[in-house]
């Protein structure tokens, strides 16, 4: 079996932004999220793993959401992880 690692990046404002992180620290296939303001720079750089739990999101989350009102528009990176299915090896 064998990793490939996807990365989508989407622009989102204020509350939306937060809605947006909580929802992909939900989804358990999601690497790693970097928060870029307007002009590209990397603010924060967030890992999750599967072992995230809500008590340890909720700062995350509160952080992000302090972020989030001192810029009109934001970029999220997604790095998400999917399992390929094993290639055959050729006799």
């Amino acid at each position: 079996m064998t990793v490939e690692q996807e990365t989508k990046v989407s622009r989102l404002r204020g509350e939306a932004l937060v809605e947006k992180v909580k929802e992909l620290i939900h989804e358990g296939n999601v690497r790693r999220l970097i928060l870029k303001n307007d002009k590209g720079h990397t603010v924060m750089e967030i890992p999750v793993t599967a072992g995230v739990v809500a008590a340890i999101a909720a700062p995350v989350v509160t952080a992000i959401g302090a972020v989030a009102a001192l810029a009109s528009d934001w970029t999220i990176e997604v790095d998400r992880r999917s399992d390929a299915a094993p290639e055959d090896p050729k006799p």
